[in-house]
């Protein structure tokens, strides 16, 4: 079984190739809502071929989407290219995991399978926190169900809004500064920016942790999850394949499945 698992967010999509033993390759693009099943296609293919594969090698898709309106075309990849029907988190898939919050429906798509991913590796009650275009914090209990969190804005969307809305500051790049009082206007926003987001993550992880009331194991993940490593304590590990193992599970779960 050749798996091709596709997780898309707000702002980057990534393509992973696993071959039933391992990941074999992994790509991403902008996240493009409009993007065509062809020109998904087009750019696949030359990805395939520098690694010895074709679409004809592929056998299995899973698609996990926060973007509805690109699941039509990503649907339309595999069963055209592939001529597979995919398994589509939020709609045809089992997950196995139970969603204790007050609608289970408006989980999110890479929440759930992110919980997925991480209780298969780390035992005991778990807070998540995935740094994308929104930083989410969530918790997994120790039997692997979902119990709910928190949604904050990411810290990119932080910097892009603070370029948009004041007109004399410029667009800056997201780094850790070497000082908290910045010198000069973008030291003073890197620094506002990051250390702030590190008292942001410190600050949530006190309060979800004397709110949970049991250790916590907190696990950092995303796209820009490893701009942290180093400047704080409170996330105990990093791991950037959560969502990858989390959509092999799932893929497993149902292939197994009555």
């Amino acid at each position: 079984m050749m798996l091709l698992a596709i997780e898309q967010g707000n702002t980057n999509t990534m393509f992973a190739v696993h071959n039933d033993v391992e990941w074999i390759a992994q790509w991403r693009t902008a996240t493009e809502a409009n993007r065509t099943a062809d020109e998904y296609a087009v750019w696949l293919t030359q990805l395939l071929h520098m690694n010895g594969l074709g679409f004809e090698d592929l056998d299995g898709c899973i698609i996990s989407s926060v973007v509805p309106q690109s699941i039509f075309n990503l649907r339309n990849l595999s069963r055209r290219y592939m001529n597979v029907e995919p398994l589509i988190v939020g709609e045809n898939a089992k997950l196995g995991i139970e969603v204790r919050i007050t609608k289970p429906t408006e989980a999110g798509a890479d929440r759930l399978v992110n919980a997925i991913g991480a209780h298969l590796t780390y035992p005991g009650d778990l807070l998540l926190i995935d740094s994308g275009t929104a930083t989410t914090f969530d918790v997994v209990a120790a039997d692997g169900a979902f119990e709910g969190g928190l949604i904050a804005p990411g810290i990119n969307l932080s910097l892009h809004a603070l370029h948009e809305a004041a007109a004399k500051l410029p667009r800056i790049a997201i780094q850790k500064p070497e000082r908290v009082i910045g010198k000069d206007t973008v030291q003073a926003m890197q620094s506002g920016v990051f250390w702030g987001y590190i008292a942001l993550i410190e600050g949530l992880v006190d309060r979800i942790k004397a709110e949970w009331g049991a250790p916590l194991t907190v696990i950092g993940t995303g796209g820009v999850a490893s701009l942290f490593e180093g400047a704080t304590t409170s996330i105990d590990r990093f791991d950037p394949d959560l969502t990858i193992r989390g959509l092999l599970e799932i893929w497993r779960r149902n292939a197994t499945k009555d």
